[in-house]
């Protein structure tokens, strides 16, 4: 088999993207996934797709990545169940929505216009049936939500179409350079490329390690939920200032409620497991949000393992050694960044050069971190 001219460690969301972007550019791409293909934080994501509430530093990519959502057939061939229906943070203080109101008057001073304060009257239009005890809310009406697996298997599809090769069950052992490029070692075999994205989530350090980096990083285990179905009333992506919770209606009526709701893991086994009190504390807190849907029936649980940077932006950048690419640590909020953020890799990677919406998101920023703490 001919070696190809990419190996992107890692089959979430973010590596097939870079992948998928790669091969339109006429690479030869290999993707290499230790389990299978958005079995952590791609496939345990809330999927919202916002702006809303963004770090500055990531509004660019941002932008750019909203742009490709709102046309993301043109890109993967499918619509990715996205819908853009809005998303909301609302409040339940004068304190918090005056914190709001200030937060989002910077951002405009930024040029940014994507995030309005909204009373309660157009609160209650938007979501029937919220708490009286919410006052208000920062509203950004071009965000939404999408379906995380369909999302998945659309990027899987394209890619593959694109001509991408994707191995599963071929966990990383060992990573070496030499001047004829990278060696990558595999359950599943050797292989060899000039260039290797590591696109490996939470085990992202660990790769970059075995290239004799050190990027801090640590990781966490998100929860999600899904209940039964209701009647539909809900359209916007909701969370609450101050709390671990986002709360959206699906089009088939279940409730999706996630948002930071965290479980337990282990990076050694790749493992998860659901803590029950954590997770009876976020529907508590959807009920608080809802009073109608106390009492609704949960059906399903899962996590999935997410890379946490101390900052909590990604890192997104070239490595200390040729031909090595580093995308990884988005946090718990990477997948509204997946087309752009795949394409600005993939740019990255062709020319050699360093966009500039990648320019805040240099791994050297987390070392000097860790060293001023």
């Amino acid at each position: 088999m001919t070696n190809p001219d990419v190996l992107v460690i890692g089959g979430g969301l973010h590596g097939l993207s870079a992948a998928l972007h790669l091969a339109r550019g006429g690479a030869q791409v290999t993707v290499l996934e230790g389990e299978f293909v958005g079995r952590h934080a791609s496939g345990a994501s809330a999927a919202g797709v916002r702006t809303l509430g963004r770090n500055p530093l990531e509004m660019p990519l941002s932008v750019i990545a909203m742009e490709m959502w709102h046309r993301i057939a043109d890109l993967v061939a499918d619509d990715c169940g996205f819908h853009a229906h809005g998303q909301l943070r609302v409040v339940a203080s004068d304190a918090q929505l005056e914190a709001e109101t200030q937060r989002i008057s910077r951002l405009t001073a930024q040029g940014y216009a994507n995030e309005t304060v909204i009373g309660q009257d157009q609160l209650r239009q938007l979501v029937p049936g919220l708490n009286h005890k919410f006052i208000g809310a920062a509203y950004a009406a071009d965000d939404g939500a999408a379906d995380p697996h369909r999302t998945l298997v659309a990027f899987r599809a394209a890619a593959q179409r694109a001509g991408v090769t994707i191995l599963e069950g071929a966990p990383v052992r060992s990573l070496q350079h030499s001047r004829d490029g990278w060696t990558v070692e595999t359950k599943a075999g050797r292989f060899a490329a000039p260039r290797v994205v590591n696109a490996a989530g939470a085990w992202g350090s660990r790769i970059a390690a075995m290239a004799g980096e050190t990027i801090p990083l640590s990781a966490k285990a998100s929860m999600m939920m899904v209940t039964e179905r209701l009647t539909q009333t809900i359209r916007p992506v909701v969370s609450i200032v101050g709390r671990s919770l986002s709360f959206k209606q699906s089009s088939q009526g279940t409730l999706v409620l996630g948002g930071g709701i965290q479980g337990r893991y282990d990076l050694d086994s790749g493992r998860t497991a659901l803590d029950f009190h954590a997770l009876a504390r976020g529907a508590a807190a959807a009920a608080e949000l809802m009073p109608s849907v106390a009492g609704t029936r949960i059906t399903r649980c899962w996590s999935g393992i997410e890379g946490k940077t101390q900052d909590l932006l990604p890192v997104i950048c070239p490595g200390k050694t040729e031909g090595l690419f580093h995308i990884f640590g988005f946090s718990g909020h990477g997948f509204q960044l997946v087309p752009a953020a795949g394409a600005a890799m993939a740019e990255m990677v062709t020319t050699g050069i360093v966009p500039e919406t990648l320019q805040p998101f240099a791994s050297d920023r987390l070392t000097l971190q860790g060293a001023a703490a």
